[in-house]
């Protein structure tokens, strides 16, 4: 045995006092009482062998008591076998996982955040005053016990949560961390060993809480069948829902809303761990942003209840002809579908303002490309346009002036046919291939007797991005090329029907299209996560502001506004999630008063598995390599802290020794109570 504080050993003298106590109740004088009359009375028959026992006996009790006491003072413990005390300077650094899966109930009943914030709290109970403590989810600060605690109490659950691996690495960064003790319930969606198996040289203490076994239905995602959303109509929505708990469940209450409208409702019954998808028709009344939610009535797993998404009605697609109007083929198809803006305009007279607003640029057969207009080309393109090229039948010096063109868009290994003389000749195109994703939904179904368009090409390219349509051959008669942000989608022959009758065809119509719908894209999407870094906003700002002013944003939702960390690139709003934004829901961005668009904010759904690694499977990712690295069993009654000084400290003695004070102490007051009592006895004396 050993002792934590010898000092307090001093304490023995005061063994004196009951001592001096027990002499100074041997010189009282006895007074006894007696009588001569002839009245019975009671006597009491004491003999002073049994005072002297009584007086011994009651001086043992208080000795004892006043040992136990000194001793519970100086704190006994029977040393470790690994006894590793911490020095003077030592840190102790607690992870606590306050992600939004630690409110599943544990074993006792009680959120697993509560029972990690309850074990923490022990940890000062077990170093010395001098020990500093380490919060890294709070903050990098050295804490003393006192403000260790506080801090540990007011931990919240946080959908802005970060992995266990940041804060491994954060606290690993403390050079005078000694211990690391990690709190978490280790979700097998969250964790992946390497991150686990970290390299560090403090000792790091893995401490699994064990959750319930549980059903939890979750959105996964929603998926529109239609990639443009038309208002007043009918569009197919698709809800996947999916159970990550352990149990299976049936008939869950489903229910859709868009805005404050409820649209749908319904039930659904998921397996364990599997997904299953559900349609639903939903209108969305006008242009504007629709904050829409599905709600899963599911217990007792609350926090993924309700899946938080914006839906809009998609605008028009912006489109410029650039070509002679009276034969502009492309402009002319375009203009059938109110979907789409088309505006058809000559070389000569093209507003070079509007090619960065526009989303699909067609250059139809232009004989002549000035420096001002390959320069601007060039420039849409690389902000995110899509040019679509058809080349005209020309001489060297139009073939030489596309080939410049080419090679500032970055499309390389693309070469000029030979003159075919006066009658070029017309070859077979391919079928489209069906499993190119270009053509995904495009056709209901294939015919393979189908007559192809034929086409007389003016260009050959050596490879491509993506290859659409191609001559039977195996030269390319459609591709795509990647250029900036941007598209370039390059056709082998002109669309004049001496080369080529593929604008007779009724594939022209939904190559097009496809063209087009394809050259939309938007920064925005229907639903975020609330730990992602950064989020990508194309935003549509009040007259009378540009980009280039770099104007101030900002987060607002209910009571709560904030202005988030933000810059602009190339016309795009780059926001980051600050970290008192923690709560799901709809956020909208806000500009002097003035709502530009509304985001919608989710919990990760990786939190929503609710699938564990156990103390053994930690152990086993670990192996016998990492000594480092320690797992403790959750559910047994000692705590963790308890557990860490049994083995590293030792096992304290102090409350055997406050045991036997408070026996010795009622050792006493039965002495005086009932020891020593006198006999009562009737005596007779004659008077």
């Amino acid at each position: 045995m050993a002792l934590a504080y010898p000092w307090f050993l001093l304490g023995l003298l005061a063994v004196s006092i009951p001592i001096a106590i027990h002499f100074f109740e041997l010189r009282r004088p006895q007074r006894l009482l007696f009588t001569n009359v002839g009245f019975i009375r009671e006597i009491k028959l004491v003999t002073a062998r049994q005072r002297k026992v009584k007086h011994l006996l009651v001086l043992a009790a208080r000795i004892g008591f006043v040992v136990a006491l000194v001793l519970l003072f100086c704190q006994p413990f029977l040393p470790a076998p690994e006894q590793k005390l911490l020095g003077e300077t030592g840190t102790v650094a607690a992870i606590i996982d306050a992600s939004p899966s630690m409110v599943v109930e544990g074993k006792a009943d009680t959120p697993l955040l509560d029972e990690a914030v309850e074990q923490a709290e022990e940890l000062t109970t077990v170093y010395p005053a001098s020990a500093r403590y380490l919060l890294p989810t709070v903050s990098s600060s050295l804490l003393s016990a006192t403000a260790f605690q506080t801090a540990v109490r007011q931990l919240a659950v946080t959908g802005q949560a970060k992995s266990l691996n940041s804060w491994l690495g954060r606290a690993g960064s403390t050079e005078k961390a000694q211990q690391t003790f990690v709190f978490s319930d280790f979700q097998k969606k969250g964790i992946t060993p390497q991150q686990l198996l970290a390299d560090s040289t403090s000792q790091v203490y893995l401490v699994p809480l064990q959750a319930k076994e549980t059903a939890n239905i979750y959105v996964d995602s929603v998926l529109l069948d239609d990639a443009f959303v038309r208002s007043s109509a009918d569009v197919s929505l698709r809800v996947r829902l999916r159970n990550g708990g352990m149990l299976a469940t049936s008939n869950v209450q489903v229910k859709v809303f868009v805005g404050s409208r409820q649209v749908a409702a319904y039930q659904a019954s998921v397996p364990a761990h599997e997904s299953v998808v559900t349609a639903v028709q939903v209108q969305l009344p006008d242009g504007a942003v629709q904050p829409c939610r599905v709600e899963v009535e599911d217990f007792p797993v609350t926090f993924d209840n309700t899946y938080y998404f914006t839906l809009q009605a998609s605008p028009q697609i912006r489109i410029i002809n650039i070509g002679a109007p009276q034969t502009a083929r492309a402009g002319r198809v375009y203009a059938n579908e109110t979907m789409f803006a088309a505006s058809s305009s000559a070389a000569q007279g093209l507003n070079y303002s509007q090619l960065n607003a526009a989303n699909l640029l067609v250059l139809e057969e232009i004989p002549r490309l000035d420096n001002a207009l390959r320069e601007n080309l060039r420039r849409a393109v690389l902000q995110g346009a899509t040019l679509v090229i058809v080349p005209p039948a020309g001489g060297t010096e139009m073939q030489e002036e596309y080939s410049r063109l080419f090679r500032e868009l970055g499309i390389g290994g693309v070469q000029w046919e030979k003159s075919p003389g006066t009658t070029p000749v017309l070859q077979d195109v391919a079928a489209p291939n069906l499993q190119n994703p270009f053509f995904q939904d495009v056709f209901a179904a294939s015919n393979q007797r189908a007559v192809m368009p034929k086409a007389a090409p003016v260009l050959r390219w050596s490879r491509s991005g993506t290859d659409v349509l191609k001559m039977r051959n195996g030269d390319g008669f459609l591709a795509g090329f990647t250029s900036g942000k941007g598209k370039v989608y390059l056709f082998a022959a002109p669309f004049q029907p001496s080369y080529s009758d593929f604008t007779q065809h009724a594939l022209f119509v939904p190559v097009m299209y496809r063209l087009a719908m394809l050259s939309y894209q938007t920064e925005q999407r229907v639903a975020y996560r609330l730990n992602q870094s950064t989020i990508a906003l194309n935003l549509v700002l009040p007259a009378g502001r540009s980009q280039r002013d770099e104007p101030v944003v900002s987060l607002r939702k209910d009571s709560l506004t904030v202005v988030p960390a933000q810059r602009w690139e190339a016309g795009t709003l780059r926001l980051t999630i600050p970290a008192t934004v923690q709560e799901a829901g709809f956020y909208q961005v806000v500009y002097n008063n003035r709502v530009l668009t509304t985001l919608a904010l989710n919990i990760d759904k990786d939190e929503s598995e609710l699938s564990y690694y156990s103390a053994a499977e930690l152990r086993q990712l670990i192996g016998p390599n990492r000594p480092n690295i320690q797992v403790y069993e959750s559910g047994t009654d000692r705590s963790v802290a308890a557990h860490y000084k049994a083995q590293r400290v030792g096992t304290p003695l102090w409350r055997y020794c406050l045991l036997l004070a408070l026996v010795f102490l009622l050792t006493e007051v039965l002495l005086l109570r009932f020891m020593g009592r006198p006999q009562r006895v009737a005596a007779a004396v004659a008077a």
